[in-house]
């Protein structure tokens, strides 16, 4: 008996063991009958004229046919199927056959079985990866949408947070000028308080709106010419009394390039120095020092902020400049502005990275730890271009044409009304 002989004896049988033991319902078998079929006849062709590629479209459907269901779960139908569609025949042959006509058939069809199930193999892994990279793919598109949403929320309630505490603070002015006429200490006092929280919600609402347009890339820069050292000793002189409060050393080295003249936005790189500096100061405990050092780099100036804080673990110190990125429990969290562990709203560094990058630079941190005890301290990083001309063409590749302005002394910057220190919070 050849082998065409073969396979016409056991096709009846191989279908029925298949169908019957890997078909549930009779509506399914009917279906998957016709599938069986259909292989089978694909088989003999192939074995007769040795030409694998007879099988190719059946096991591309196949390949691809499997369902949401079995994606989701993990299920490699199809190789499942394959595979036990090898051992049922070799059952098969060895019940309808004699044994030497049986060999004869397995010799011939276990190699394109195998062919086949590396084929499906191989299809059903491309279907999956598909189905990842769908879900994936949606995914990301879910959490930008969140994300575009926070960034919506954030803009809109600092705006319309903005009118009525404009109100308030203009009322609370009005009302301290009369009592001060009136000499009433004691409701001054209160309107102290009341001005002092207002203020502190200005800043807040100032960080939301900074936060909101660094992520719509709205952030716009006046770039003008400014010396790094200039803004060391204004940032030392505007935080001297809170390092006093603390009982902290701050200690402003030179280091060469601190006096190179280069072009950026002033008020907006204080501000970034500035909360990078009050988070320092927040999280390294009373009698701690706080050290700012640099250096010259091609290309760059580096402004190195060193503290002997309570450290920052590996895994927090890329959270740490997300907006919002609070570390620790947060029913724990102790509202503070400048006291040791005083959270905020986890704004300052965020808007600190923003303002570094739109200048095309970038900020990163450095710590052994998170250690309460041992103090390990932090050190951030911070690289500034040293553009020496406004009109560089690489700056208006990047920000759009830029105006010059004129240079201002540090006692023209410190005296303006719109002074650094009113945009920043830490």
């Amino acid at each position: 008996m050849g082998l065409q002989d073969s396979l016409q004896k056991i096709h009846t049988p191989w279908v029925e063991r298949i169908s019957r033991e890997l078909a549930s319902g009779e509506g399914v078998r009917v279906g998957f009958v016709e599938q069986l079929e259909r292989f089978y006849e694909l088989l003999e062709q192939t074995v007769m004229t040795g030409d694998t590629a007879w099988l190719d479209p059946i096991l591309y459907d196949w390949g691809h046919a499997p369902t949401e269901t079995n994606l989701d779960q993990g299920d490699y139908f199809v190789s499942f199927v394959m595979n036990r569609m090898i051992a049922l025949n070799i059952e098969v042959a060895r019940e309808h056959l004699e044994e030497k006509e049986a060999l004869d058939l397995l010799a011939a069809v276990i190699p394109i079985y195998a062919h086949s199930l590396s084929v499906v193999v191989r299809y059903e892994m491309e279907t999956r990866v598909a189905h990842i990279a769908n879900e994936l793919g949606q995914v990301q598109e879910k959490l930008q949408q969140l994300d575009r949403n926070k960034s919506n929320f954030i803009s809109v309630a600092a705006h319309e947070l903005k009118t009525p505490l404009t109100l308030i603070e203009g009322y609370t002015a009005m009302m301290a000028d009369t009592v001060e006429q009136a000499g009433q200490s004691q409701i001054q006092t209160f309107l102290k308080g009341v001005d002092t929280g207002i203020h502190r919600l200005r800043h807040i609402i100032d960080d939301m709106i900074d936060v909101s347009m660094i992520d719509n890339n709205l952030l716009t820069l006046n770039f003008q010419p400014l010396w790094v050292t200039q803004l060391l000793n204004l940032l030392q002189s505007e935080l001297s009394k809170i390092v006093a409060e603390r009982r902290q050393s701050m200690i402003i080295n030179s280091f060469t390039g601190d006096d190179l003249l280069i072009y950026g936005d002033s008020e907006r790189i204080y501000q970034a120095l500035y909360n990078v500096v009050m988070n320092a100061i927040k999280f390294t405990p009373d009698k701690g020092t706080i050290t700012i050092n640099g250096r010259l780099l091609p290309g760059f100036v580096e402004i190195v902020i060193t503290d002997t804080g309570i450290g920052i673990s590996a895994e927090h110190q890329a959270i740490i400049f997300e907006k919002f990125g609070q570390l620790g429990r947060a029913d724990l969290h102790s509202s503070g502005k400048t006291k040791f562990k005083g959270g905020g709203p986890g704004l300052g560094l965020p808007i600190a990275r923003g303002i570094i990058e739109a200048h095309g630079g970038t900020i990163w941190v450095e710590s052994k730890g998170y250690d309460e005890v041992k103090l390990n301290g932090s050190t951030f990083h911070i690289l500034l271009p040293t553009r020496t001309e406004a009109s560089d063409p690489h700056i208006a590749k990047i920000f759009g044409q830029l105006e010059t302005v004129k240079p201002e002394s540090e006692t023209e910057i410190s005296g303006k009304e719109n002074s650094p220190t009113n945009n920043t919070s830490a």
